[in-house]
């Protein structure tokens, strides 16, 4: 056993001795117990045993986790075995001793590199952050998940590279101490001011409801609800079930209005804008709209006033759509189980105090709200479904009973009552005594790393499409006309066949349209103008259009200059950003399918080849006559309400013409002399 131990990193070594201590145990009677249940063939002895000590020590300080987050030995105790675990052995250590002589450095080089939207964001680091940077050890990724797999409080194993990305984009992705430290304790300042939060009027909060959110308190942060024209200004108290609005009276608030998130799952939550006489002037509100199961389908409008931006809205969105999401996700996954059910009411509730947490520290620039919610953000990135599929499956294999998982956590730091506590206390005699309390499998870790990628995909995709959508009505005219002008020598060929002008083309096309309709060949036709089609990509890609059509160049020369529009009539101007809307998409759909033609966007475009080559092979093979039964068949069903929510293979599809990037669009005066310039 000494043998091995001495190839213990320092730090590892003192997060052993430091385990024992907590456990009242000796250093070697629990290097005993690990090796009596070690395998050689698990991997690397070190890490193991910083895993398995690890994993004692924090199960017998979760016992008692709000006194150690207090005087700071939870903190001080987990960050370390997040180091030990990054740097088990001495080889290890040895390793990060290099990167760490270079961190400067590549701080400087981050800095310089930094992206438009991560300068947007770190103002609270430029600021404050420099007092809780140190040139001690910092913590990566990886170790700051694998600690969330031991105890749920700083990290979800299914969002905790999301949330880390947010807490640790400005310092180069590595955490540091003081920042961990202050994250924990302000975590623990959240809950006990939730605790203190009174109960709406007129409402008695079930033995499972608990308070997540409280606003409108404070005369400088009020919350509105706008009944036609009228405004009534109240307090808004957020649960793990419902909404309640309590409207301000003359000496105390109103019987409280109740909006239930649990049970009607067609309900929805979008952002609004509000202003006098029905103008959308300040987008600073929320309209919630239920359906007409529920009885209640009218709309409920409620305004978070502020100066400058739409930050309050946008938290408050956030954390209703969140609470929606998850009674969403427990009625599909049919989770009927209550132990199971309230693990992951937990789980939600400490993504939610988490984001209280990571705010209160990122005052001036507050974090996205999504990236520390977990039905949030997968319900928003691509592939996200299938993360919340494997979150449902490895629910069976938590154990919720230990002393670590997230309803305990709960329990200790006194948020859950007497009711649901006994609950969770009679399960936990009937479970196993296993370490781990969240599954960290490779299926489920697999499809995280599958959704981020194409997130960034995405992400890069939609990038190219911001420019677009920052143009005025003119410029959006403009680049549709020029869009649209290759049809211009299609639609008066066209009008000449329908007119009889040319009466031998317009003979030779009825009698090919006949023929190809009596003897069963639009199969064929359609399969040789998909061939067709292919072979005007592949030669597009054989000139190197694609390299050569960096952006699409076009003149305002022919367009007279902008005009100011008075609009005097509310309907008139919803009418205008209507018609804008609707030219953007059509823009956007058009230069996309660009992308695709000259193998812009190379994946797609030979996605679309092999597609389309797969299409065309079945439209010659099988008779066109079933395709046309399916057609007429699937025009049917789609008016069915048998499905009420868009399918998977739509949310393929969407993600997957989102990720498709387009060509720059650049707008000049005059139309400079170039071979591709539009």
């Amino acid at each position: 056993m000494a043998m091995k131990l001495k190839y213990l990193s320092s730090i590892a070594e003192d997060v052993v001795k430091r385990c024992a201590q907590t456990l009242e145990i000796s250093e070697e009677k629990l290097v005993e117990d690990f090796e009596r249940g070690w395998n050689p063939d698990t991997g690397n002895y070190c890490k193991n045993l910083v895993e398995f000590s690890s994993g004692k020590a924090v199960s017998e300080m979760c016992q008692n986790i709000e006194e150690g987050i207090n005087n700071g030995t939870f903190s001080r105790l987990t960050y370390d075995m997040m180091l030990a675990w990054e740097r088990p052995s001495y080889y290890d250590e040895a390793d990060f001793m290099e990167p760490a002589a270079k961190e400067k450095e590549e701080r400087k080089k981050i800095t310089v590199n930094t992206t438009q939207e991560q300068e947007d964001i770190p103002l609270f680091y430029s600021d404050i952050m420099p007092l809780l940077v140190t040139n001690d050890p910092t913590v990566g990724e990886d170790a700051f998940v694998w600690l969330g797999s031991l105890v749920p409080l700083v990290a979800d194993v299914a969002n905790g590279r999301f949330t880390f990305e947010s807490l640790t984009a400005p310092t180069g992705f590595r955490l540091h101490f003081p920042a961990y430290d202050m994250f924990l304790k302000e975590m623990d300042k959240c809950i006990r001011h939730l605790q203190k939060q009174a109960t709406p009027n007129g409402v008695e909060l079930a033995d499972d409801e608990y308070i997540l959110h409280v606003d409108g308190i404070a005369s400088a942060q009020r919350v509105v609800r706008h009944i036609g024209t009228t405004s009534w200004p109240g307090r808004l108290t957020l649960t793990n079930y419902s909404l309640y609005f309590e409207a301000s009276g003359v000496i105390k608030y109103d019987d409280a209005l109740k909006i239930d998130l649990s049970k009607d799952v067609e309900q929805s939550v979008k952002p609004t804008a509000t202003g006098p006489w029905g103008a959308q002037l300040f987008d600073k509100a929320i309209k919630h709209l239920g359906s007409k199961n529920s009885g209640r389908s009218e709309e409920i409008v409620l305004e978070f006033p502020e100066l400058t931006s739409s930050t309050r809205r946008d938290h408050w969105l956030a954390l209703i759509r969140e609470i929606m999401f998850l009674h969403q996700f427990l009625s599909k996954y049919k989770i009927k189980c209550p132990i199971q059910t309230w693990e992951i009411h937990a789980r939600t509730i400490l993504g939610i105090i988490r984001l209280h947490a990571a705010r209160e520290m990122l005052r001036i620039s507050p974090p996205v709200p999504t990236k520390f919610l977990i039905f949030s953000l997968y319900n928003e990135i691509p592939k996200g479904d299938y993360v919340l599929e494997e979150l449902s499956d490895s629910l069976k294999r938590v154990n919720s009973g230990h002393s670590c998982s997230a309803s305990s956590i709960l329990r200790s730091m006194n948020i859950f009552r007497t009711a649901v506590s006994d609950l969770k206390v009679e399960d936990e005699n009937q479970t196993d005594n296993r370490v781990s309390v969240s599954d960290d499998s490779p299926s489920l870790e697999s499809a995280i790393k599958q959704s981020r990628e194409e997130e960034k995909k995405v992400l890069v995709a939609k990038a190219t499409t911001e420019e677009l959508k920052e143009e005025g009505v003119t410029d959006s005219v403009l680049v549709l006309t020029e869009l649209l002008k290759p049809l211009k020598n299609v639609v008066p060929w066209i009008q000449e066949i329908f007119t009889w002008e040319r009466p031998i083309i317009t003979c030779a096309v009825l009698a090919a349209c006949l023929i190809i309709t009596y003897m069963e060949w639009v199969g064929k036709a359609a399969a040789a103008f998909l061939i067709w089609v292919i072979v005007k990509m592949l030669k597009a890609r054989e000139k190197k259009i694609n390299e050569k059509c960096n952006e699409i160049v076009i003149s305002r020369a022919s367009m007279a200059s902008d005009q100011t529009t008075m609009e005097s009539i509310v309907s008139a101007q919803h009418g205008l950003y209507t018609v804008h809307e609707m030219m953007q998409i059509a823009n956007i759909t058009m230069l996309k399918i660009w992308s695709i033609l000259i193998s812009k966007a190379d994946k797609h475009a030979n996605v679309v080849m092999v597609a389309m080559s797969g299409l065309a092979i079945l439209l010659a093979v099988i008779p066109f006559k079933f395709f046309l039964m399916g057609l007429i068949v699937q025009s049917f069903t789609m008016t069915l309400k048998m499905s009420k929510s868009p399918g998977t293979g739509n949310r393929r599809l969407k993600e997957w013409w989102d990720s498709i990037p387009i060509v720059p669009i650049r707008v000049v005066d005059n139309l400079p002399n170039t071979d591709y310039a539009k």
